[in-house]
């Protein structure tokens, strides 16, 4: 698929936009106020691949908290600023390395010109947010709704307003609980600008129903070419919005994981073998991998062959038993009980030699 091009912002040292790789963000559940906590979760983000990290800046003691957040952390940090341009510009004094911002909740342009002021001196990219939950009233009389329209229409004049500025070093970002405006919204604001997309859905929710909204207007923004740096936000632990992240990317082939890629069969009335506990235990005892292996589960011989020539390595179910398939070739037939154990050893040896 080919990229749209955009133009280039660096954000502490990560590229995003351009021909960079599409980049990976969350956002910190911690109170920003305590540092350690902070840190601490910054840095389990960054173990799953986190490159970007973003916290929240509730009052001025959190402003000041970003200071040691960021001389401390593995990753650069955004500040997420809401209604208050003070603390925009106490994150910009602690150093941050970017700040979010929404226009339509900072209130009068000119608070905004502050940011854009103290960012500048500083050579600091910004973010700016646009969502249905901010957007001017003048637009939604005008709609009738936060529209996709609505949405573009809103990230356009605040665009057009900064540039007037002379402040032209950020990324936007549209944002919809509702995929299909999410898509919209983008697919529309792509065509007007060759600024860098953040995307995302916003309050998508958790476990299946989060995933499955967020994918699904991810997957068809970045087919499109449309997009530069991405979260999926879950209600849930941010790291997990990680593995979400990286599982998306790998499946359109935009970023390879950093972990094992798992293939495994729906299982069906052939399958002889205890299949779906199989694939459970083996994904547990090869969490600790991080290398770009892929790895095949399979419960019976019907499709097994076709997808171990595929995989890195790969396991074909029989009656109780499973044969160990290592670059397309039979190395093992394991009895059932023992099956996990083994194939464990052989993804582990195979993971030392690459």
């Amino acid at each position: 698929m080919k990229r749209r091009k955009t133009r280039q912002i660096n954000v502490g040292g990560v590229k995003i936009g351009g021909d960079a790789d599409i980049v990976v963000q969350s956002m910190t559940n911690t109170d920003t106020r305590d540092i350690s906590a902070t840190l601490d979760q910054i840095n389990r983000l960054y173990a799953k691949g986190c490159e970007v990290v973003r916290c929240a800046v509730v009052d001025e003691n959190a402003a000041k908290a970003l200071r040691q957040i960021k001389q401390k952390s593995p990753i650069p940090v955004i500040a997420d600023i809401h209604f208050n341009y003070k603390l925009a510009l106490k994150s910009i004094e602690s150093g941050v390395d970017c700040v979010r911002i929404n226009p339509g909740n900072i209130g009068d342009f000119g608070k905004v010109k502050e940011i854009l002021r103290a960012a500048k001196e500083r050579n600091m990219p910004l973010r700016i947010g646009v969502n249905s939950g901010s957007l001017e009233k003048r637009l939604l009389d005008k709609y009738g709704y936060p529209s996709f329209e609505a949405l573009v229409e809103s990230a356009l004049g605040w665009i057009k307003r900064i540039e007037d500025y002379g402040f032209l070093d950020m990324k936007i970002s549209i944002k919809s609980s509702d995929p299909k405006t999410t898509i919209l919204s983008n697919e529309l604001l792509s065509e007007k600008v060759d600024y860098p997309l953040h995307l995302g859905v916003t309050e998508a929710g958790s476990g299946m129903e989060g995933t499955v909204k967020s994918a699904t207007a991810l997957a068809v923004l970045l087919r499109e070419g449309i997009g530069d740096t991405i979260r999926i936000s879950l209600s849930e632990p941010p790291e997990n919005e990680i593995d979400v992240c990286y599982e998306l990317l790998n499946a359109l082939g935009l970023r390879k994981k950093r972990s094992i890629d798992f293939v495994s069969c729906p299982t069906c009335g052939r399958i002889e073998i205890d299949l779906i506990a199989l694939t459970k235990e083996v994904k547990s005892r090869l969490s600790h991998i991080k290398k770009p292996i892929r790895v095949a589960i399979m419960g019976c011989v019907v499709n097994a062959l076709g997808e171990a020539k595929e995989a890195d390595l790969a396991i074909a179910g029989g009656r109780h038993f499973g044969l160990i398939i290592k670059q397309g070739k039979i190395v093992k037939k394991v009895k059932e009980d023992n099956l996990v154990d083994e194939f464990v050893s052989v993804v582990e040896e195979y993971a030392e030699e690459i």
